[in-house]
């Protein structure tokens, strides 16, 4: 790669805009700028997962939210109708999410109680489509090494994330999220903090 210019860089860093079928051709390079507020939520809500602040992360999602973790058909191959076909996960607003959240507090929750460790690492973010003023698109990569208590495990999950965001009273908001689990083989313990 050679030394750095002066002043120490190589420039701005830089992200493509790349369609859902890249060939590898992109369509554009974009000043990270242009999606900092949307990777700034993105890392904002793995932060408020690790430090188990529903609230603040529940509001990070609109009403009318997707939260959706898709199974696996075959080896390459994902499930595309969550209402006809398997997921590990689905919610079709963010009531589901708020459900769930309510279930981990209770202590109702086996795989929630103890309330497993987690920490979320998120790289590799990029806009999928050009940003609109009040809309990105936005899709990263994600690892999450939870510890169990009650048993003394740790496992590492990881894969890939498309969120699709919107502005809403001046605020970003996530409107859909559709993860990639890449390691699929679950533990009998497996819940919405460990993506």
């Amino acid at each position: 790669m050679g030394a750095p210019p002066r002043g120490g860089s190589f420039g701005p860093p830089r992200l493509s805009v790349s369609g859902p079928h890249d060939n590898g051709d992109h369509a554009a390079a974009l000043p990270r700028g242009a999606i900092e507020p949307g990777a700034a939520l993105i890392e904002r809500e793995a932060v408020l997962i690790d430090e188990q602040q529903w609230d603040a992360w529940l509001e990070l999602y609109t009403p009318d939210c997707e939260y959706w973790i898709p199974a696996w058909k075959s080896d390459g191959t994902l499930t595309a109708d969550p209402q006809r076909e398997l997921s590990h996960i689905y919610y079709s607003s963010r009531a589901g999410l708020e459900d769930r959240v309510v279930r981990i507090r209770s202590g109702r929750s086996p795989a929630s109680t103890p309330m497993p460790r987690t920490t979320h690492m998120i790289g590799q973010i990029f806009a999928v489509t050009a940003p609109a003023a009040d809309r990105l698109h936005l899709r990263s990569s994600w690892s999450c090494h939870v510890f169990f208590p009650r048993s003394g495990d740790t496992q590492a999950f990881f894969g890939r994330a498309e969120h699709t965001l919107v502005r809403r009273d001046g605020q970003w908001r996530i409107a859909r999220r559709k993860t990639i689990l890449l390691n699929d083989l679950l533990p009998t313990m497996f819940d919405i903090y460990c993506v």
